[in-house]
């Protein structure tokens, strides 16, 4: 489905049900599971982002809606506890952040219609049939396409045209790379003559020593797909990046925010925002099987002045001129 028909799609579903009607509807119950920790404010901000969303169309906390929160905290062991806390409570629908969470969420329930937002691969994790019929009682939308991982690649070498080697850090209990990036992230690095070195992780110790041990051969960099795991020690891998003077790339601001060199990705927030529009379909009738996963309508490039200059490095011309946004 393309963006116009997206944007047309939501201004149907106001006009169907004004939201003066809806407002009046006794309070509906819903379930959020949140991939990562309560404290972290870049989960705060993707929370407000999908009430924002919510309350485009007509749905208001503490009015017409009721929404039962629990955190993963990039765990998923923890993951599987709250979704079974969650489906306890009977909701209606249920919304959940990133695979790992959704993944939770529907061993847990086969009924309850899910809304997964920024899920990368969602037909290799079993949750649609196709993005066009997802078939079953999920839908949601997309985080990136496999095709990012070139880009992502594409601008290490460009910032440090030395570049040889590249390392991966995922946790494969709660990241998508295998299934949703490595064939595509293999590819890419061999046509830009990069040697791919994956490091699997579980904490912040294995973070490091990966990190440390990997920083002894020259000429390396780093790329840190979608995973919990790394998100919830970003502040380790930035600060690791740094004294270690490793270029970096991630998929998102937020990293870039922190101290990170540069990212390319999905607008989250946006995406948060967007996920608002199944539930409100599901909740006035709609089913999951009928509604089309839907893909980021907004993709951005930050890069981080700041960090270049600690770490020797002149951002690109071409790359600055790409900047969505540029921190200094």
């Amino acid at each position: 489905m393309r963006r116009r028909e997206f944007i047309t799609l939501l201004g149907g579903a106001a006009a169907a049900w004004p939201l003066a009607a809806r407002a009046q509807q006794p309070a509906r119950r819903i379930g959020m599971l949140v991939s990562g920790a309560e404290s972290d404010p870049e989960m705060q901000e993707r929370v407000a982002a999908a009430r924002q969303g919510l309350a485009r169309f007509g749905w208001s906390e503490g009015r017409n809606i009721e929404i039962e929160y629990r955190y993963a905290s990039a765990s998923a062991e923890r993951a599987a506890v709250m979704a079974k806390e969650l489906v306890a409570l009977q909701p209606e629908l249920l919304v959940g952040m990133g695979t790992a969470t959704v993944s939770a969420l529907k061993r847990e329930s086969s009924a309850i219609p899910i809304v997964f937002i920024g899920v990368p691969d969602p037909i290799g994790a079993g949750f649609v049939a196709s993005l066009a019929r997802p078939g079953g009682h999920l839908t949601g939308t997309l985080l990136n396409e496999p095709s990012v991982v070139g880009k992502w690649l594409a601008m290490l070498k460009e910032f440090a045209p030395q570049l040889a080697r590249t390392a991966v850090l995922f946790n494969p209990k709660t990241s998508p790379y295998r299934s949703a990036y490595a064939g595509a992230a293999e590819t890419a690095a061999h046509s830009l003559g990069l040697d791919l070195v994956t490091r699997e992780v579980d904490n912040a110790a294995d973070i490091e020593r990966s990190i440390i041990d990997f920083a002894q051969q020259p000429n390396g960099g780093l790329m840190i797909p979608p995973d919990f795991t790394a998100a919830l020690n970003r502040d380790l891998i930035i600060r690791l990046a740094a004294e270690h003077r490793l270029p970096a790339v991630y998929l998102a601001r937020f990293w870039v925010k922190a101290g990170g060199l540069m990212s390319y990705g999905a607008d989250r927030i946006s995406a948060h925002r967007q996920a608002a529009y199944y539930v409100d379909h599901i909740l006035q009738g709609a089913k999951p099987a009928d509604l089309p996963v839907q893909a980021p309508t907004k993709y951005e490039t930050v890069v981080n002045l700041k960090t270049a200059k600690a770490l020797g490095l002149t951002v690109p011309p071409g790359l600055l001129v790409a900047a969505d946004e540029v921190i200094e």
